[in-house]
């Protein structure tokens, strides 16, 4: 692993835990030339998955794609790193379940439906941008099913 300060190519591992319930590995390093101290996440990728996107076509699925979509509505938020690496760890073992494919609809309706149970506040924001609300009403209906 290459040292995020000085680039050197020799590091040590000085720590590693499991997290995200063993899905991911968590090491903590040290540079052996400067001395300063990073942590690395390493996790499973997820194969092959592609996305099919609304107009038909396709593209390779992407975990940095989507959080930072998630963040985007959580800004702000009392909402953790933690909390956000499970809920998305969570639904790409759902997506990737025997498949090869999953549409951005599905992948849209399951992080909206996601954000419902982690902050009220994140899920309307990012509802808002995914279903495109064309006007205030059509705002205010999601909104009261989200009060029902």
């Amino acid at each position: 692993m290459i040292c995020t300060k000085c680039k050197a190519q020799d590091t040590k591992v000085i720590d590693s835990r499991d997290t995200e319930q063993g899905k991911v590995i968590r090491r903590r390093r040290e540079c052996e030339k400067c001395g300063w101290r990073f942590t690395t996440f390493e996790r499973g990728e997820m194969g092959s998955l592609m996305v099919k996107k609304k107009d038909g076509t396709f593209e390779p699925y992407n975990r940095n794609k989507l959080e930072n979509g998630i963040w985007s509505a959580c800004g702000k938020r009392p909402v953790t790193q933690i909390q956000i690496d499970d809920m998305v760890t969570s639904l790409e073992e759902k997506w990737g379940t025997n498949k090869k494919t999953v549409s951005s609809q599905t992948i849209g309706n399951d992080v909206i439906e996601a954000l419902k149970q982690l902050d009220h506040i994140a899920y309307i924001r990012f509802a808002s941008v995914y279903k495109s609300f064309k006007d205030v009403d059509e705002f205010k209906e999601e909104l009261n099913n989200l009060l029902k």
